[in-house]
């Protein structure tokens, strides 16, 4: 039997652009709730932006086979993946807000 190297895990392309510029450039971050939304907002439009990449690449499958099978399998499940994590996001914000919201002051 063989072994395989193990090879230590490296850093996640593409995260910087989900991240403010004051996080990725490491300085502290400024308008704390500004920040939080443009966050969001970021990862809405990444999330958008791979789904209609799969789209394209799919319609461009069906259409003439320039696209390999194996890059549109990919980029759908890219999207499907990026769409769950945003979805479960979104319930994770909504169990926040009502935990704060049904507290006693």
């Amino acid at each position: 039997m063989t072994t395989l190297p193990v090879q230590p895990i490296g850093r996640v392309e593409g995260l910087d652009a989900l991240l403010p510029q004051s996080a990725a450039t490491g300085a502290a971050p400024t308008g704390g709730a500004n920040a939080f939304g443009q966050l969001l907002m970021n990862g809405v439009d990444s999330v958008n932006q791979k789904v209609v990449d799969a789209e394209k690449l799919s319609a461009q499958f069906a259409v003439d086979d320039s696209v390999p099978l194996h890059q549109v399998t990919f980029a759908l499940q890219q999207a499907r993946l990026s769409l769950e994590f945003m979805l479960q996001v979104r319930t994770r914000l909504v169990e926040a807000y009502q935990q704060f919201a049904s507290m006693q002051l």
